[in-house]
């Protein structure tokens, strides 16, 4: 007789069912599991026999198989545990089989018979859900699962002895309830920042859009600061945004508790970052940083160290907002719609476009050229606001902090947000809610700008040589633009101004 136990194997945030199969028959005494396990899967026969003796069971001298169908899907991670116990104390009588049938179950078993927390909860709750299943995990992601719905049945023990006597009707296990993050402190304020209008102007735009922004001045100059409190005036996350995003992290291992968070996800990397850690991979396909920013912002600090490959691995997921990643027996496809915000410095002592400097090792526009060539025109091509940080001043930094916060600018990015979401639904866009996302087919309709508005980027874009992904772009800062003004048409102030954040990555200087 085959004892049958439902669990799932993840491919990027997607849970495939995999079915448990165990048999116990005659024959030499041995534990084998097959079905394209990993090296995590082989030994959680070692945890199983430890979990069931610590329980008090004890499994009989014949030879079990265990079989993960389908065979040809590889088996990755610890989940596979408390299935397979599962299913073997299903085939020992220990557990009446059939109460197993309408579950999905996943867990990774302690030496002590108790159960402790994996990655993956909620898509699995999700893809049980859709089958019509329960869910089984460990108590640690109980809370994770139950954002799946409030109809599914869910059990969450924390050993096999307690999820064993709720079989029985000896002890009954409550449903988790959904838990939220508590807010982790106050984010910090742009009236921190003295000085630098003009940039917070341009972060205002940045997040009023999710436009990709890079920020370009010496060190010192606030560029870190300022997009460190990009945050702050960003919009919480809607509840499909989240749900997105709490897939992702919970694929990844980061939901803290269960608990779920609406702030927009920030990640910033160091410079030493390999490609497989940017943009996901490894043995496992992973997701990389690019999909930890779903739905929020990729912080670049010091842009040209990063390794010139791997910046250009970006380049595929800014125009697609997903990520494909390939393997010689499977792929797997992550989303990654961020918002990128890098930041560097002119060259590499970062002085060279200060008055009066002279750089010692050539001239300054070499120093310059050089530096920036590290970045490639196609990745540098799909940035829509570039600007210059300039160094603030000691007359700045003794002036009295700012009248105006992260609480106002928020709230104007807020009802300009608001603005796109609504277009973007009569439009019938699924999943597109901001200028950054619009398709270039639909921004004749969107951000047609006025006669004088067209005269001027029509001229300009042969001025300024700007390529098509150009040109659309800057008619998205300046539909941008236009509802932050809270206007219905792109007027030619709007396309000036977007046109001036374009002009600043074009004065890249040519090596002499």
């Amino acid at each position: 007789m085959v004892t049958r136990v439902s669990t799932v194997a993840f491919e990027g945030i997607e849970a495939r069912t995999v079915d448990v199969q165990v048999q116990i028959s005659p024959g030499a005494v041995a534990f084998t599991i097959v079905g394209l396990p990993d090296k995590a899967v082989a030994e959680s026969r070692e945890r199983v026999r430890s979990a069931l003796i610590a329980s008090g069971l004890a499994l009989p001298a014949k030879r079990i198989t265990v079989n993960l169908a389908p065979a040809d899907l590889p088996k990755e991670g610890s989940h596979y545990d408390l299935p397979i116990a599962l299913a073997v104390m299903g085939a020992i009588g220990a557990i009446p089989a059939d109460a197993l049938g309408g579950f999905t179950v996943l867990g990774e078993l302690a030496l002590d018979g108790s159960i402790t927390a994996v990655a993956g909860a909620l898509p699995a709750a999700m893809a049980a859900h859709e089958r019509g299943h329960g869910l089984i995990c460990p108590a640690a992601c109980g809370s994770e699962a139950a954002w799946a719905g409030s109809d599914i049945d869910i059990l969450a023990p924390r050993s096999l002895i307690q999820l064993a006597n709720h079989f029985k009707g000896a002890q009954v296990l409550a449903r988790p309830e959904p838990a939220i993050m508590p807010a982790s402190g106050v984010l910090p304020d742009l009236k921190d920042i003295k000085g630098q209008e003009s940039a917070k102007r341009t972060l205002e735009i940045a997040a009023a859009g999710a436009h990709n922004l890079l920020m370009n001045g010496p060190p010192g100059a606030g560029k870190s600061m300022l997009a460190q409190r990009l945050p702050s005036i960003l919009p919480p996350l809607s509840p499909r945004e989240l749900l997105e995003v709490s897939m992702i992290q919970s694929v990844a291992g980061l939901l803290a508790e269960g608990a779920l968070s609406d702030r927009r996800p920030f990640r910033a990397p160091h410079h030493s970052a390999s490609m497989a850690a940017l943009v996901g991979g490894g043995l496992n396909a992973r997701p990389g940083e690019a999909s930890l920013a779903h739905h929020g912002v990729l912080f670049l600090d010091e842009l040209p160290e990063f390794q010139p490959q791997v910046l250009d691995s970006l380049r595929q997921p800014l125009e697609a907002g997903e990520i494909l990643i390939a393997r010689a027996n499977h792929r797997v496809t992550y989303p990654a719609r961020f918002q990128l915000v890098a930041a560097m410095n002119p060259c590499r002592c970062g002085q060279a476009t200060e008055p009066g400097y002279v750089c010692r090792r050539q001239p300054n526009e070499r120093c310059i050229a050089q530096y920036q060539a590290r970045l490639s025109g196609p990745l540098l091509d799909r940035i829509d606001l570039a600007i210059d940080v300039p160094a603030v001043t000691a007359a700045d930094l003794i002036l009295p902090a700012p009248s105006e916060g992260s609480a106002d600018v928020a709230a104007r990015v807020a009802q300009a947000r608001q603005r796109q979401a609504k277009r973007y639904a009569a439009l019938n866009l699924d999943g597109v809610t901001t200028n950054a996302a619009c398709p270039p087919a639909l921004l004749e309709d969107v951000a047609q700008p006025d006669p004088e508005g067209l005269s001027l980027i029509r001229d300009a874009a042969n001025a300024m040589r700007l390529s098509a992904r150009g040109f659309h772009r800057v008619l998205k800062v300046g539909r941008t633009l236009a509802d932050l003004d809270g206007e219905e048409r792109v007027r030619r102030i709007h396309i000036a101004e977007a046109l001036s954040y374009r002009a600043h990555g074009d004065r890249r200087p040519a090596a002499a």
